[in-house]
């Protein structure tokens, strides 16, 4: 196994140097880098000044003003844009940089501050945002944490357990009204039933009832908030978090709560499931010893990946909709304003724990299952 996971973790770095590469080239093509977003910013701004001031401003006069030779030269030192491509691209993954040349070469070379690149965790600093990347992932983790850890726990508890149920209960009313509602809730598009929720039950004048906060996941900056007692501000949190954490999971029990179904009854056929019932074991015992700790192989499979995501969840649409300030958010305006360094630094974050949670998928299997090994798999 050791052997194994060694080949696996050399090979994670080959794959992400492929993923992030691909993604750098795109990005060298794509119109509206970080010098043109700043242009049209200044060209934006002239034309409100010229509207505001009417026939006192020359509209011809703004729209002609363009950046200073000088000060482009500086913006593009600022990205890293005054550098040979082939500079960039290799200042991406690993870099040397002394920070003090007049010290001797063994002591630069050893000092973590004179690397830089993504292969040292170095994700460099936003464009916009004077912030390094990891500063940035490290603010918007609790809104994404928030909804991931909670989301995660709970499809996976609820989907085991009624799994279970309608497996035991296989053609009884309680197995297809379940799958009646287990379908539909699969149906409903999460942004769909958020927008739903604010309309109707949000702080609008057009609610029936206004049970949903306005925004954020607590209500900091609420006058008297800080003197709330630690359970009332424990309730106003899971006040906030009801309505995306719903929408965050309707859609996520259906796959797997068949897969658990369908597992159990793939169990319930099998020969030592027969000679266990009779033996006499009871039911129960058959289950839970027997039945279930066989039917988890499949339900492993998700479950590593799951639970090193559900610490970057991210939404867009419904972090838009309930006003949260997560990753989801980060990353589509890091896109628009092609941010890069959080574009690809995330990109990369996202993708070594994309590979890590598949290896620990690898590890579940053997853990679990015995009669599994990596000698006989790489046969």
């Amino acid at each position: 196994m050791i052997a194994y996971i060694i080949r696996r973790l050399l090979f994670m770095f080959p794959t992400l140097i492929g993923i992030v590469t691909i993604t750098f080239i795109i990005v060298q093509f794509v119109p509206g880098g970080p010098i043109d977003q700043m242009k049209a910013l200044l060209r934006g701004h002239a034309g409100v000044m010229t509207e505001a001031g009417g026939a006192a401003m020359d509209r011809q006069g703004f729209k002609a003003r363009e950046l200073d030779p000088k000060h482009l030269e500086q913006l593009k030192k600022i990205y890293h844009l005054d550098r040979p491509l082939w500079e960039r691209y290799l200042r991406t993954f690993l870099w040397y940089a002394p920070k003090d040349p007049a010290a001797p070469f063994l002591e630069n070379f050893l000092d973590y501050g004179s690397w830089e690149g993504f292969l040292v965790f170095k994700f460099g600093n936003s464009f916009y945002r004077n912030k390094s990347v990891l500063e940035l992932v490290k603010e918007k983790i609790p809104v994404s944490a928030s909804l991931g850890v909670f989301s995660f726990f709970l499809t996976y508890i609820a989907c085991i357990v009624l799994g279970i149920a309608k497996a035991v209960n296989h053609g009884k009313p309680f197995d297809t009204a379940s799958s009646l509602i287990v379908l539909v809730g699969y149906s409903i598009p999460g942004f769909v039933l958020a927008i739903f929720l604010i309309v109707f039950l949000g702080p609008g004048d057009a609610a029936i009832v206004h049970w949903i906060p306005l925004s954020g996941l607590t209500s900091a900056g609420t006058p008297g908030y800080e003197t709330w007692p630690f359970w009332k501000k424990v309730m106003d949190y899971l006040h906030h978090l009801a309505a995306p954490l719903l929408c965050y999971m309707i859609g996520s029990f259906a796959t797997l709560t068949m897969l658990t179904k369908n597992a159990i009854m793939e169990e319930m056929k099998k020969q030592y499931v027969i000679t266990a019932k009779a033996k006499g074991l009871p039911e129960k015992v058959v289950l839970f010893k027997h039945i279930l700790k066989n039917s988890l192989i499949p339900l492993v499979t998700g479950f590593p990946i799951g639970f090193l995501a559900m610490f970057f969840t991210g939404s867009l649409l419904l972090e838009q909709i309930f006003t949260l300030d997560g990753l989801g958010l980060l990353s589509y305006q890091a896109v628009i304003q092609r941010d890069y360094p959080i574009v690809l630094g995330s990109l990369f974050i996202f993708s070594l724990l994309g590979l890590v949670g598949q290896l620990l998928t690898d590890i579940s299997y053997v853990v679990i299952d015995r009669r599994i090994t990596f000698e006989e798999s790489q046969g």
